[in-house]
């Protein structure tokens, strides 16, 4: 069983079929033909987190059988991605689904029509030429990390060359409005906040940096700003796609399926011509399009305003995943775990955050309307994080810490001290900003050292801990005021919310001694 066999014209769907894949129920062939001559669709950025989720849910809108174009991939970083990942296997894909009670669905993706590379010093660069001057383009989206979206004075100063990917992109619209200001859509998949901006920005820069330096015409930096032509819509988007498990290769490997090597660029993308993923996953895009869009409602995507965006992006990252994530990566160092799953089964860490969400932060969380708070934190407890075949690590989690606390727990906080709301219903909460000073010590619950994760700020916070010692007796803790009372880290003075003695107090009881992390934890959940 192979993905290439697929477009043969002797092609049998029989066995594929009896060991659970599921087929594309479109025609293939006429969609690539479709595409070819009229694309509406141009995406950047051909890795994993693309396969299994934007081009996946365009391959159930086309199953549908009430849409007829593909989309094209363009890869701007690891061009060997396209030789590798794509060309082989006819641009066709494996999306393994990895489910929380063992299961995985198996769905062939056919709706990639061609995968090229987005630079000039390939051929494949003048055939994105003409799909930018082509009327019929209505999108180009992006999953290039928020990495991707970096610009800087040497690539500024390139001129029509540039290295960077807005960069090129912003070359390609130049293509656009030479070949009649025809109007376009710029959408960000990434996950990042305001995601649309990060492209506005860089594209922006480029565009005025050459008219500047008289390159282009300021004619076509006032394209780029009028919302009648090119827009840079907000999304939120919401999957996790590890790299590909050995687990679901030896599962491929028994029903026959061969297209299942590893493949490792020079530049060390991981990827292979399978795709695993979780089963949960949400895109909610800010409806904004200026030529029309390509109907990914039907494969499950929601069209809504920016507000409710924001709303949706605020919803995960200050109540419904962001923090529960962040609890646990704290904790989960200092106990001693390794993945993120096997901390789901522990009797007081999955109490631990399950009463986070729905006791302490739910109560100021704002609904967005399009999904429910509460649905969304079941699926996290008992769907997201449980599962076996996500290889995630409480140490891979806790990298940045202090940079994502002021957004995780600190604007919850917030939220309380602007409603008036009692402090005492929040017990939790300060446990996991307690148990960060535990673990900026180092020192696990059976008192062995541990390396915290890498953090921009880790060597100037475990100096303020610095003074503290597990185990010691009667010790002085008045140094954790430098630390509670820095907004910076913590979005606000915890002890003018009236929340830095608790704080304090609890650090006290972590730092008692070998098992006084498990002991504390312990008290204060069953306490909640």
């Amino acid at each position: 069983m192979k993905l290439c066999d697929i477009l043969k014209s002797n092609f049998s769907s029989e066995e594929w079929e009896q060991k659970g894949y599921q087929l594309p129920k479109f025609d293939i062939k006429a969609v690539r033909e479709k595409t070819a001559k009229e694309p509406t669709w141009v995406h950047f950025g051909g890795g994993n987190i693309f396969r299994a989720f934007p081009a996946a849910i365009l391959n159930d809108a086309l199953n549908t059988g009430k849409y007829d174009r593909g989309v094209i991939v363009a890869e701007t970083f690891d061009f060997e991605v396209v030789d590798k990942a794509y060309a082989p296997y006819d641009n066709l894909s494996l999306l393994v689904s990895l489910q929380s009670d063992g299961n995985i669905e198996k769905k062939v993706i056919a709706s990639v029509t061609e995968a090229l590379k987005a630079d000039p010093q390939f051929s494949d660069w003048q055939r994105l030429v003409d799909i930018f001057r082509n009327p019929s383009l209505q999108m180009i989206s992006f999953t290039i990390t928020e990495k991707g979206y970096s610009f800087n004075e040497v690539d500024l100063a390139r001129g029509l060359k540039p290295v960077f990917a807005l960069g090129k992109v912003t070359a390609l619209l130049y293509e656009r409005w030479q070949a009649g200001q025809l109007p376009l859509t710029v959408q960000s998949m990434d996950n990042c906040s305001h995601n649309g901006d990060k492209v506005k920005t860089g594209v922006f820069a480029y565009a005025e940096r050459w008219a500047k330096d008289g390159l282009v015409p300021q004619a076509f930096v006032d394209y780029l700003k009028d919302e009648t032509k090119i827009t840079f819509p907000w999304s939120m988007i919401d999957k996790i796609t590890p790299r590909p498990h050995q687990k679901v290769k030896e599962l491929l490997a028994a029903d026959g399926f061969e297209d299942n090597d590893y493949i490792e660029t020079e530049k060390h993308t991981f990827t292979a011509p399978f795709v695993n993923a979780e089963e949960v996953q949400y895109l909610v895009i800010e409806d904004h399009y200026t030529n029309g869009r390509p109907p990914l409602d039907l494969g499950g995507a929601l069209y809504t305003t920016r507000e409710t965006v924001d709303k949706v992006e605020t919803m995960k990252v200050t109540t419904c995943l962001n923090p529960l994530h962040t609890a646990m990566s704290i904790y989960g160092c200092m106990l001693g775990y390794t993945l993120i799953s096997a901390e789901m089964a522990d009797e007081d860490l999955r109490p631990f955050i399950q009463k986070i969400g729905y006791m302490e932060a739910m109560p100021v969380v704002v609904d967005p309307g399009v999904l429910n708070p509460y649905e969304f934190v079941d699926a996290v407890l008992n769907k997201r994080l449980p599962n076996p075949f996500m290889p995630d690590a409480p140490q891979r989690i806790a990298m940045d810490t202090s940079q994502k606390l002021p957004i995780r727990f600190g604007e919850t906080i917030k939220k309380y001290v602007a409603r008036g709301l009692d402090m005492k219903m929040l017990q939790l909460i300060p446990l996991v900003l307690a148990g960060y000073a535990r673990y900026l010590k180092g020192i696990d619950d059976n008192g062995s050292a541990f390396e915290p994760s890498p953090d921009p700020m880790l060597a100037e916070l475990q100096a303020i801990v610095a003074p503290l010692e597990v185990g010691k007796k009667n010790q002085d803790y008045s140094c954790l005021k430098q630390l509670y009372s820095r907004k910076d880290i913590f979005g606000l003075d915890l002890y003018e919310a009236g929340l830095g003695e608790k704080i304090e107090g609890m650090v006290s009881e972590l730092f008692a001694g070998n098992g006084a992390v498990r002991q504390t934890l312990h008290k204060y959940v069953q306490a909640r």
